[in-house]
């Protein structure tokens, strides 16, 4: 009996060393701005991409999402991108591409994603793909140079974990405080050299952009990537998109996709189960995606988290500006964003809209979609219309404040409501204080001005 990470570990492994490591062939690589060492690397070795046709390049991290001059370092960049693509003969989605945006959302758009492949990126946060019942991880730069050259990646296999939650989320309840509720219980170590697999009937009734959200903040837990089982809703999501099959070819990769789940009886080396119904709105209070609570809670007193979390605790309470035992709602916000690849999908941002519809944001904030399609479609939904009237920004796609790479950052000593993936230190501009929280309640931070429970204003709006 076989779980999801067997079969699919087994259908990529080419060769396996002494040691146990696996030489795995790669179905699909994607590539940034970030990947201009590895393409140096391999001309240095007078290599060239063994397989461009299975290798995407895309703009996102340094993408302008603001109108206005381009700063000479973040142009670039971008240039270097497009230059190595091209002379590779890759598929470019470059600042003016109809398809462009962030990678983790233009490959399940364009169905570059699809079940049973194993993808590659220079990201951590391609575990995302996994959502589709791919084998999807990030890998570093030298890695990277060898997926270029090569098509294949040396790989240890993980173990597995499955994490099932039964239950129904509440409304008002999303992926995103799903994902922080099990990060908060377990610790960002808790599914360290894990590859987990998400599972029961909490996750079988989220959509896939919601299942995305979930996988994508897998590595904020320690988990090597995540996994869901494909099903109907995976199957509806990727019919006719432009890199998914077609015709035979489509009704041969369904049934071939109906296989990829784990076995009844297969064992896991970890099981853990969660209740969904007991998932609030959850915010973080701290420095790590783990210091995170229900919104209705307060800051935690640090001697009340043992002595392994109690100083971190107090480093991070220190930076965030937080006084110990004070409640979470009465923390003030000074500036609000959406967007990322956690939670830039049109679904955050019909969520966002309708807390915001005929409300005005008491601090500026700025909206980023996850891609030029979730822009067009926002647009023609009028959901960029409900954000602008709010007061909110709206911007063109990238990876824009979740990372600040592109110069939209948060300034030093600023407090951010953020539907971002990570709340390091400095992550979005040094000094910067982000509270990570779905992109709902991000929107109810900007029309309350301050950390807000998202349901009340949820009440009576369809």
């Amino acid at each position: 009996m076989k779980t999801l990470l067997d079969k699919l570990w087994d259908a990529h492994e080419i060769t396996r060393r002494d040691d146990g490591t696996s030489l795995l062939w790669v179905d699909r690589h994607l590539v940034h701005e970030g990947s201009h060492h590895a393409f140096a690397k391999i001309s240095a070795r007078g290599a060239s991409v063994a397989h461009p046709d299975l290798t995407f390049a895309v703009v996102d991290h340094y993408a302008p999402t603001r109108a206005g001059t381009v700063a000479a370092d973040v142009r670039r960049m971008i240039d270097t991108l497009g230059d190595n693509a091209r002379r590779a003969g890759i598929r470019l989605y470059g600042l003016r591409d109809p398809g462009q945006g962030i990678v983790h959302v233009i490959g399940p758009e364009q169905g570059i994603t699809l079940p049973g492949l194993l993808i590659n990126c220079g990201d951590s946060h391609t575990s995302t793909h996994g959502a589709f019942g791919a084998l999807a991880f990030g890998v570093g730069a030298t890695e990277v140079a060898h997926i270029l050259a090569t098509q294949t990646i040396w790989q240890k296999r993980p173990k597995s974990m499955q994490l099932w939650f039964d239950g129904t989320l509440t409304e008002g309840v999303t992926a995103k405080d799903l994902a922080l509720h099990w990060i908060a219980k377990l610790g960002s170590d808790g599914a360290r050299g894990h590859a987990i697999e998400y599972a029961g009937p909490a996750i079988r009734n989220l959509s896939m952009e919601g299942r995305l959200t979930l996988c994508n903040l897998s590595i904020e837990g320690g988990g090597r990537f995540g996994m869901i089982a494909p099903d109907e809703a995976t199957f509806t999501y990727l019919k006719g998109r432009p890199f998914a099959p077609a015709g035979d070819a489509w009704d041969k990769a369904v049934e071939d996709w109906r296989q990829l789940c784990s076995d009844d009886t297969a064992e896991f080396d970890s099981q853990i189960r969660f209740d969904a119904s007991d998932v609030a709105p959850t915010v973080t209070w701290g420095t790590s995606p783990e210091e995170a609570a229900p919104i209705t809670d307060q800051v935690p007193r640090p001697d009340d988290l043992g002595p392994n979390k109690a100083e971190h605790a107090r480093a991070s309470l220190a930076y965030m500006g937080l006084e110990p035992g004070a409640r979470l709602v009465d923390v003030p916000v000074d500036e609000v964003f959406i967007g990322s690849c956690t939670n830039g999908r049109i679904e955050d941002l019909r969520m966002a809209a309708k807390v915001l519809a005929g409300r005005k944001a008491r601090v500026p904030g700025l909206v980023s979609p996850g891609s030029a399609q979730v822009k067009k479609q926002a647009e023609q939904e009028g959901l960029a219309t409900i954000f602008s009237q709010a007061g909110l920004e709206w911007a063109d796609a990238g990876c824009s404040m979740c990372v600040g790479m592109n110069g939209d950052i948060v300034g030093a000593g600023k407090r951010c409501a953020s539907s971002t993936n990570r709340n390091f230190k400095g992550r979005q501009g040094r000094g910067a204080r982000t509270h990570l929280m779905s992109a709902a309640m991000v929107a109810a931070a900007a029309v309350k001005g301050h950390l807000a429970d998202v349901r009340p204003l949820l009440e009576g709006r369809e």
